[in-house]
């Protein structure tokens, strides 16, 4: 049987045609009335005495990671400041503690003695583990960036640390726990953890970096350790020996905090979540009504004068989202692999090669997540004097699960995970187009366009494949100074298709307002031009 659900506005309430049509003219008006007033406000704050454009205290202000130019601290990466024996050590330290822990707080017989699993897998065929979603394809990934964290903050350059980051992982897979050492694991922890670690290194660095005294202050220090737990516990740990900071180079950066509250949502499925196929069906259940918190950063912009691509994720775009109903909604690493730079005349400066993307996107019906490496380019181009288009488009192919599968868990699994696990993996083709339509220093429209199609091949589920898209649209007026408000509309859309099970398609909209902390005034565009005063 195949169930089809719509949830609309007042779901509990049966209406017929007529009731249907009152009941959108009801929903729609307070959103044309919320439009109205914000255009109402923006338009009268246009006109109202605005503070000077791009101080030092308001570029430093908004989140820190901005500042005139950012003072290097200390030397970083020489002598006794880089070592390759600190990682080799910390490392395998970590797994054999974090062993310890699980053993007696999770589970004995899964997290027995590191020498004993290492000696039973060794006989073992890798395989794909029936691990939780967010425990694979997010948890695994932290790790290996915990792992990538421990030997960047320890002098070694991005390559180096990817050795470190593969090999921890391998390690973990080998004698970490006594299942089996499973493909996805290694690609989540030991490739995944470098595209994600990479970004959370560089933001504590220059968070570091950005002091107004050439020393950071101790809320800085703390804030690093946040956002890169292992560069904090090397600083805590040998002191003045890695207190030396990562340079930056001076990158232009575009940084935003937003904080939304979902004002409509509606979804579609034909999904039976029932796991016992002989039972009558169960459909579905969308929980509508959220409140959202996105942080997102652009690091190393195109266009600005003497700053070059010579480093692995010298540009990179993050963003993570959370929400009240999933924790963690989504996160998008994607960062330049190997590169340069290039321009097309006076008004467009650009960036292409090779890049290298993570990304785990997981809203409340389905989700996906892969491991990727991409061609592509990220420019600015100068529409007018005043109108500026930024972009990226890449087409790559990676390593990546998604879904929802009919019957999770109602047969034994079989050794590749076979009826248990309720996603797909499999070699993922992907593509990215991302937009940012800059109208002066008062509205930005940004728009992203995502596709994942997750095959056959080296698939877990032969039979089986997953076509997943996302679309996000935000439209964001600055009301004064750094404030501004943003109404966004995010769509994701679902088809799954295996030989054995019945065709499953799924929807989801959201339609939210919120709050947006900018981190600086003209959303991030870069001026090169003859005459230009400021970029960020």
């Amino acid at each position: 049987m195949h169930l089809r659900q719509r949830i609309i506005m007042n779901p509990d309430r049966s209406v017929g045609a007529n009731s249907v049509g009152a009941k959108k003219r009801r929903v729609q008006r307070p959103f044309r009335q919320i439009i109205c007033l914000l255009a109402i406000a923006a338009g009268r704050l246009a006109l109202a005495d605005d503070p000077q454009l791009d101080t030092p205290p308001q570029k430093e202000a908004p989140t820190a990671f901005a500042a005139k130019e950012p003072t290097p601290v200390r030397d970083w990466g020489v002598g006794e400041g880089k070592s390759y024996w600190v990682p080799a050590f910390e490392i395998p330290t970590f797994e054999l503690l974090l062993n310890r822990y699980d053993h007696y707080a999770v589970d004995a017989h899964v997290y027995e003695s590191p020498i004993s699993n290492f000696k039973e897998n060794l006989h073992h065929k890798w395989v794909v583990d029936n691990d939780a979603f967010a425990t694979n394809q997010f948890l695994h990934p932290y790790q290996g960036a915990f792992y990538q964290g421990l030997a960047r903050s320890s002098g070694l350059d991005f390559w180096q640390s990817s050795a470190y980051t593969f090999a921890g992982s391998l390690l973990w897979e080998y004698a970490g726990e006594t299942t089996r050492p499973s493909t996805n694991d290694q690609v989540a922890s030991g490739i995944a953890g470098n595209f994600l670690g990479e970004p959370l290194f560089r933001m504590a660095s220059l968070l570091l970096e950005s002091g107004p005294n050439g020393e950071p202050g101790l809320l800085r220090k703390i804030g690093a350790a946040i956002i890169s737990p292992s560069m904090g516990l090397n600083r805590l740990v040998y002191g003045d020996r890695f207190a030396g900071v990562f340079r930056s180079n001076d990158p232009a950066v575009y940084t935003r905090v937003d904080l939304g509250a979902s004002l409509s949502a509606h979804f579609t499925s034909n999904v039976n979540v029932n796991a016992d196929l002989t039972a009558p069906p169960a459909s579905q259940t969308l929980k509508r009504q959220s409140a959202s918190a996105i942080f997102t950063m652009t690091y190393g912009l195109p266009g600005k004068p003497d700053y070059g691509y010579e480093r692995p994720f010298d540009y990179f775009n993050f963003e993570v989202s959370t929400d009240t109903t999933n924790g963690i909604e989504t996160v998008f690493s994607r960062g330049l692999l190997y590169g340069t730079d290039y321009e097309l005349g006076a008004n467009y400066r650009g960036i292409w090669g090779l890049y290298g993307t993570y990304e785990y996107v997981a809203p409340q019906i389905f989700r996906v997540s892969t491991t990727a490496a991409a061609l592509g380019t990220t420019g600015q181009w100068w529409l007018s004097r005043s109108v500026a288009l930024q972009g990226t488009a890449l087409a790559g192919i990676g390593y990546g699960g998604g879904g929802v599968i009919h019957g999770a868990g109602v047969a034994q699994a079989g050794v590749l995970g076979d009826g248990q696990r309720d996603y797909h993996y499999g070699m993922t083709p992907q593509g990215e187009i991302q937009l940012r339509l800059i109208l002066g220093d008062r509205v930005s429209l940004d728009t992203t366009f995502r596709e994942y199609y997750i095959s056959r091949v080296a698939a877990t589920e032969s039979t089986g494949s997953e076509d997943i898209s996302r679309a996000d649209t935000a439209l964001t007026f600055r009301i004064y100074n750094l404030h501004g408000i943003t109404l966004r509309y995010s769509e994701a859309r679902r088809n799954g298709r295996y030989a054995t099970l019945p065709t499953s398609h799924q929807t989801l909209g959201t339609f939210s307002i919120g709050y947006t902390l900018i981190g600086q005034t003209r959303f991030g565009v870069v001026d090169w031009r003859a005459g230009a005063t400021a970029a960020p």
